[in-house]
């Protein structure tokens, strides 16, 4: 798979083997919204049948890890990008990835498939993002793009230098989940930290195919609703504490943090989490309450942060 950032939302990106994207767990399907005849005949047969409106949807799963220094872009940040986030870049410091709801990047992906190169282009999709102990971090995509046709040629030869190999999430390589920490500059203070199982966050941007009679036909990103889970060990006094706040309706923000050393880590920050339904499970015979949560804005575009450093 290769996958470059647009110039211009749905012209070819050209993209090379330096944009080669590492997946694994990909599906490929060219989406036909074909339109019947229904023809009145006096004898039995297909009436007929009008190849209509077709698009092309791609879902992958990437791994999760930083740029490798301070500073430097991961490389699937153009993926994010075209998941309606800004990224932005603080040299030798810090990247960062923020929801946006407007002035989305686009994406042309290419794939191959025993001597057939398709192309999609607008790309615009969604993430969900699983940070679980005891598995590698891992990021699941959704495109959708234009069919840009297929080519019979021989796929280019695609580099991996910047994919780099993850950590697995352990007590080790990951910090403890906070609630109620303050984020800035890649930095989250305060709050509690909590024993528990790790994250689960899904972007949930409603990302589809728009099928208009003008230019405004292809891909685009219509809402964005995140929402996520976590399961915890808690004491008696945290679960009554934590089950009061979910009753009152209170916000809290959430923090995991993952990778051993400087350069490597990569986190997530939610700054308005609405916690709800939390039920317990039972992990290896310990009692765990498992909490699911909305991460609401708060003025807008403001909802998390993604970031490296």
């Amino acid at each position: 798979i290769l996958a470059k950032i647009e110039t211009t939302p749905g012209t070819d990106s050209v993209p090379a083997g330096s944009d080669a994207v590492l997946v694994s767990d990909a599906t490929f399907e060219t989406v036909y919204e074909n339109v019947e005849r229904n023809i009145l005949r006096p004898t039995f047969g297909h009436s007929g049948m009008l190849v209509g409106t077709r698009y092309v949807r791609a879902e992958f799963t990437c791994e999760l890890f930083s740029g490798g220094a301070l500073g430097v872009a991961p490389a699937y940040g153009p993926l994010l990008r075209a998941c309606a986030m800004a990224e932005t870049v603080t040299t030798d410091t810090l990247v960062e990835y923020e929801p946006i709801s407007e002035d989305f990047e686009t994406l042309t992906i290419k794939y191959s498939a025993d001597g057939v190169i398709h192309t999609m282009l607008g790309c615009m999709g969604t993430v969900n993002i699983t940070m679980t102990e005891g598995e590698r971090p891992t990021m699941r995509f959704s495109f959708v793009g234009i069919d840009g046709g297929p080519a019979a040629a021989s796929a280019p030869t695609p580099a991996y230098t910047a994919w780099r190999t993850p950590q697995v999430v352990t007590a080790q390589n990951s910090d403890r989940l906070t609630i109620g920490g303050t984020y800035s500059a890649g930095v989250v203070s305060g709050g509690t930290e909590y024993c528990s199982r790790g994250l689960t966050f899904d972007i949930a941007n409603d990302a589809k195919y728009i099928a208009m009679l003008c230019d405004g036909t292809g891909p685009d990103i219509t809402d964005r609703k995140p929402t996520g889970n976590f399961e915890l060990e808690l004491s008696a006094a945290q679960e009554v504490s934590l089950r009061s706040d979910i009753n009152a309706n209170t916000k809290r923000t959430l923090a995991l943090l993952h990778g051993s050393t400087e350069g490597n880590r990569v986190g997530i920050f939610v700054t308005n989490a609405m916690l709800t339904s939390p039920t317990y499970q039972d992990f290896e015979g310990r009692l765990l309450v498992g909490v699911t949560f909305n991460a609401e804005p708060i003025t807008g575009d403001d909802e998390f942060v993604i970031y490296c450093r």
